[in-house]
């Protein structure tokens, strides 16, 4: 923090899709930077290029750094982390913005690691240009959680209606029921339940779990994996004190707002989950990798190259993404106190349990 403020760090993604607009859109009144410091990594050029497409903002101050060190609280810092030769092609992926959302987002990590900002927002990229680059992850969410060594992250899809995470992420669709163990349904409960409690403040998470089959499998006449995996998950997360019921059949789950019941959903597959949410939530849906010693959010669309540089973009999942991060930094700040406290109490109360039980106290 400085001087109080956050710290939020913001990659610009593909610097030929809607990145550079959706944050200048969701920067542009500069009340803003009373809440907290914006440092965008990529280049000034760039940002100058794309706010000269949105005629509705004004002015902005922007302030060019080399490192999140240098930024100023009053002002949109630039950290500088690109070739100066970069020049933006707006609707076209490209190597070279490949490139540079690769060298955008490895250098706001090592500024994130090293603790220069205090949460990180991430901006849309271009999975298969990036990995023709040479990049060698599905997405950010795996890049990520192998950069902090994270045992298991939870892609959780949260918005003011619902909080949504997948047991598999990226991968196609006819290796998804190979990968639907009691392992990871089990920890990505684990995963969820610790987040809503650190991360969202909620007290005793109740979390609904998704069927893989039609109709639940239908007593395993359409597929047996809801007896013989998800069932079973479910019971072991209950024996550890976790909140947790299913399977429910997608289509009559969200058909009824079953999910309004729940405090989160967990869904097989990345469409499953992720259609319905970006159907109930696309304009303030935000990506949260729950699981992460550090904060991480991002806006929860793509690239849109189709309408990049045309003043179309709507920012709200962007600034949602940013104001998401803050409140889960504030409430993990809040947790820790919480925990620490509770750890005193333990600590003093341990002497007078021993007094009360007769036995003799070392001195």
């Amino acid at each position: 923090m400085q001087n109080g403020k956050i710290l939020v760090g913001i990659t610009q993604g593909d610097s030929n899709g809607i990145g550079y607009e959706v944050i200048i859109k969701a920067l542009a009144d500069p009340r803003i930077l009373e809440q907290f410091t914006p440092v965008i990594y990529g280049s000034s050029k760039l940002f100058g290029f794309y706010r000269k497409t949105v005629p509705e903002v004004d002015q902005m101050d922007t302030n060019a750094i080399s490192s999140a060190d240098e930024a100023h609280p009053r002002r949109i810092n630039i950290v500088n982390c690109l070739p100066d030769s970069t020049y933006a092609e707006p609707g076209q992926a490209t190597a070279e913005s490949a490139k540079c959302a690769i060298l955008a987002l490895e250098t706001a990590i090592s500024e994130l690691k090293e603790g220069k900002i205090d949460v990180l927002v991430t901006g849309p990229i271009n999975k298969k240009a990036m990995s023709l680059e040479g990049f060698g992850f599905p997405g950010h969410t795996e890049y990520i959680q192998h950069a902090f060594g994270a045992d298991d992250v939870a892609m959780f899809m949260v918005s003011h209606r619902l909080r949504l995470a997948v047991v598999t992420g990226h991968i196609p669709l006819k290796d998804v029921p190979s990968h639907i163990t009691e392992e990871k349904i089990l920890s990505k409960l684990r995963l969820i339940n610790s987040s809503l409690k650190q991360d969202f403040v909620v007290d005793q998470p109740r979390i609904a779990v998704l069927s893989l089959n039609p109709h639940s499998g239908d007593g395993g006449l359409l597929g047996t994996e809801e007896q013989e995996i998800i069932i079973p998950a479910i019971r072991k997360a209950n024996e550890e004190g976790i909140f947790a019921f299913g399977p429910f059949s997608p289509d009559g789950y969200f058909g009824l707002s079953h999910y309004e019941n729940f405090d989160a959903t967990l869904a097989m597959y990345h469409d499953q989950g992720l259609s319905p949410f970006k159907a109930l939530s696309f304009e303030d849906g935000v990506n949260f990798t729950a699981g992460l010693p550090v904060i991480r959010t991002s806006p929860d669309h793509g690239t849109a190259f189709e309408m990049a540089g045309r003043d179309e973009a709507d920012p709200r999942s962007m600034r949602a993404a940013i104001f998401t991060a803050i409140d889960i930094f504030r409430n993990r700040q809040q947790w820790e106190k919480l925990q620490a406290g509770k750890m005193q109490e333990r600590h003093l109360e341990a002497p007078e349990r021993k007094e009360r039980s007769g036995k003799p106290q070392i001195a």
